[in-house]
């Protein structure tokens, strides 16, 4: 396994699939704000599938055969990372959903309350940044991201200035939804700047926790 324990499919072998009959409970997270999705089950054949497809691939013991997440309704799991447990017995898979995870609907097996509780405001920041990403590096057209990013660190510093004074404004003089709105514009342009700087936003959390720590000290 990788310095950062992220399995890879030489792990395979390391693993201790005899416990539960040749499969691993795998609990899948969403990769953004760690909500729990799903629980499932892996057999060797199914792990390595899931690293191979990038998709999550289970054993399904109900249908006796390997399962690949979303076949029939396309709400596929794509994975961001899989880790084994201290045991080596188990496996913690966080996932991009694409659509509902439940097939019930929702986002959760476990109900919403389980997407509710995992901090879904930070989770959708990371998510956005992610797609501020995607825009960045495949440049589609009629993307506002990719636009502002092809004007240059200058223009997108400037715009990042002309928001920040909007939302004072609007604490100054506006509406309350005026401030969510202009608040709203202004966290996008940041991501932005932030990703055309080559930063993220978990180096400036990184800062304000270092800042937390002290001031409490």
């Amino acid at each position: 396994m990788g310095a950062d324990g992220v399995l890879t499919i030489d792990d395979i072998g390391k693993l201790d699939f005899t416990k539960c009959g040749g499969l691993l409970p795998a609990v899948i997270q969403h990769a953004s704000d760690r909500a729990v999705l799903m629980l499932g089950y892996m057999n060797r054949e199914a792990l390595e599938a899931t690293l191979t497809r990038g998709h999550v691939v289970f054993f399904s013991r109900s249908k006796g055969r390997l399962w690949e997440k979303g076949e029939t309704s396309g709400h596929c799991l794509e994975v961001a990372s899989i880790r084994a447990d201290c045991d080596k017995d188990a496996l913690l898979i966080t996932a991009w959903p694409r659509g509902p995870t439940c097939h019930l609907g929702s986002a959760s097996c476990f109900g919403s309350e389980a997407s509710e509780d995992a901090g879904p405001a930070l989770g959708f920041l990371t998510e956005l940044e992610r797609v501020i990403g995607e825009r960045i590096t495949t440049r589609p057209d009629g993307s506002y991201t990719a636009k502002l990013i092809a004007t240059g660190i200058k223009r997108i510093a400037q715009k990042v200035s002309e928001e920040g004074l909007e939302v004072a404004l609007a604490a100054a003089a506006g509406t309350d939804a005026e401030i969510v709105a202009e608040t709203s514009d202004l966290l996008y342009h940041l991501l932005v700047l932030l990703k055309a700087r080559g930063l993220t936003l978990n180096s400036v959390l990184a800062e304000l926790r270092a800042r937390h720590r002290v001031a409490h000290s």
